[in-house]
This record gives structure tokens, sequence and C-alpha cells, in this order.
């Protein structure tokens, strides 16, 4: 079993977390945590699919020029070469999970 409890944990940004849920190299899964105000460097991905799914609180993500607000319970794919920057512009924490396929690690270009 695999949870934020006992994986892997890093911190990234402005001091937000992440837990490593699977971390191979053709697929990861990222337990991610964002408090108020923070945000993640607009970016892109070459070969990596996302999936940005919220479990707590609303996510805003700036997709290809157009903004999304995703609350609880929902998602966003987010394709190869699309860029993108996650945001918390709420006052509370946001947890996420983020599927990446294959494997983000090596494949971001900050724009």
């Amino acid at each position: 079993m695999i949870s934020k409890d006992n994986a892997e944990h890093y911190v990234w940004g402005d001091n937000c977390d992440g837990w490593h849920l699977v971390k191979r190299q053709d697929m990861s899964i990222i337990h991610e945590r964002m408090p108020a105000g923070t945000k993640e460097k607009r970016h892109y991905h070459t070969l990596s699919r996302q999936f940005f799914f919220v479990l707590k609180g609303s996510l805003t993500m700036e997709l290809r020029g157009d903004t999304h607000i995703i609350s609880e319970q929902n998602g966003i794919e987010i394709p190869p070469e699309a860029k993108h920057q996650a945001r918390n512009d709420s006052n509370a924490d946001v947890e996420f999970l983020v599927f990446s396929h294959p494997t983000s690690r090596g494949d971001r270009t900050d724009i």
C-alpha cells in the first residue's frame, strides 16, 4: 500500500509538497500540495502527457493561454507540447494527483 504518509516526499517551488506514489520511467503518479497563493513556472513537456485530478480545494490551470478552474473531483488533461502553469489562486491549500505518461522527469522546458 502507498499513500502520502509513506511515499517518498520532496519540496518544490514556494514551499509546495510532492509525494511519489508511482515513480517509474514509463509512468509517474504524484500527490501534490500547493499552499494558497503559490504557482509553478509556466512550462511544457515534449513527450509526457499529464492528467491533473483535484482532491481538495481548487486548482487554476493556465493551458495554452486559457484559464481553467478545476474544482474537487475534477481533472484536466495536458497533452505533450502544451504550455501550461498550475496556480493556487485560492486562500486555502489545494491537493491534487498528477499522472504523467511517460514520466515528466527530464522532460520539462520552462518558459
